[in-house]
């Protein structure tokens, strides 16, 4: 009987149908047995006799990897692929796959809600009320800003699409313009930016890239230092996409009217932008709506179950994942 060892949390927590698919695909399966995101430690003492990883965002290492001796398949719940050493996993025939679709709904539509908090104060607002302060706080509305979306692709066009219902301006960059391009020839009213020009021009930035070495710190002490004064950061993607030590340093200093983080360089997050105000945290919350959960569960166990019976897998990832990684330092905007 094949065994599975399922890290990511949650998993069958709401629903059991991933579970259960596994049950009866009679693939034998132990859930994460601490609760929480591993570290990699303590995946390297737990990998060893699996045939199957179904995935968090735990750090799969090169060490984890070689001490899975039975490892054939890493099912990544989710689409972020920086936490795993893809060529560590090809150099031992181990396959990848992901769920790339499933959380893009819930982390554009998160991402939505960030910026209309921080546009209305609605985070400070809840924080004042509850130390007995009532003043209502004049705010700004989507319709009426610039909002600038680094990275067009699955999450950022969402998050496109939804900014166009609102009728602002929207800026959007990418490695090349053409996914601006086509979503401006499908109705959504985006004007492509150079980075520089989108950082010093929007009311607002948005961050929806993978993180490589091209974009680690894409965001630091001087792409800060070049926003609008009252411009307000979102970073929903992965967190060491943003410098969080020149975020704060920014937002301490009044050089930028607010962020909203969901997540960070290392989580569970407890560093300085906890003690900052308008700076809205989010516990790497963005795919956590039940719908998409499901989606990613159920389409994590699928892969898995189809893999072991040697059927093709759709939610392989491709080659160009593969050298995003190996060639990182030339992928920034």
């Amino acid at each position: 009987m094949p065994r599975a060892l399922i890290t990511a949390v949650p998993f069958g927590e709401v629903d059991r149908s991933s579970l259960n698919l596994l049950d009866a695909a009679g693939v034998s399966f132990d859930l994460n047995p601490l609760g929480r995101r591993l570290k990699a430690e303590e995946l390297v003492a737990l990998i060893p006799g699996y045939d199957v990883l179904i995935a968090g965002t735990e750090p799969i290492t090169d060490r984890a990897i070689d001490a899975a001796d039975s490892l054939r398949l890493i099912s990544r719940v989710g689409v972020g692929l920086d936490s795993v050493d893809l060529a560590a996993a090809r150099r031992r025939a181990i396959a990848v796959a992901y769920t790339p679709e499933a959380p893009a709904d819930a982390v554009a539509e998160l991402t939505i809600g960030m910026a209309l908090s921080l546009l209305r104060g609605v985070h400070l607002a809840n924080q004042a009320i509850r130390r007995g302060i009532w003043r209502r706080l004049q705010g700004r509305r989507l319709a009426r800003v610039t909002v600038g979306v680094v990275g067009v692709g699955r999450i950022g066009c969402r998050v496109i699409k939804l900014l166009s219902a609102f009728g602002g301006r929207i800026l959007g960059n990418d490695l090349t313009r053409a996914p601006v391009d086509e979503l401006s020839r499908q109705g959504a009213k985006v004007e492509w930016a150079e980075f520089s020009t989108l950082l010093r021009e929007s009311d607002i930035v948005t961050l929806h890239v993978p993180l490589t070495r091209g974009t680690s710190h894409l965001v630091g002490a001087g792409e800060l230092a070049v926003m609008r004064r009252d411009a307000l950061l979102i970073n929903t993607c992965r967190g060491g996409v943003v410098d969080e030590a020149a975020l704060a340093t920014a937002l301490r200093a009044g050089r930028l009217g607010g962020a909203a983080v969901d997540t960070f360089s290392h989580e569970p997050y407890d560093g300085e932008l906890v003690g900052i105000k308008t700076c809205l945290l989010t516990p790497h919350m963005g795919s956590m709506a039940a719908d998409c959960r499901l989606r990613m569960e159920q389409g994590a166990a699928q892969n898995a179950v189809a893999f072991l019976r040697g059927d093709p897998l759709d939610e392989l990832v491709p080659e160009s994942e593969y050298e995003l990684q190996e060639d990182g330092s030339s992928t920034g905007p």
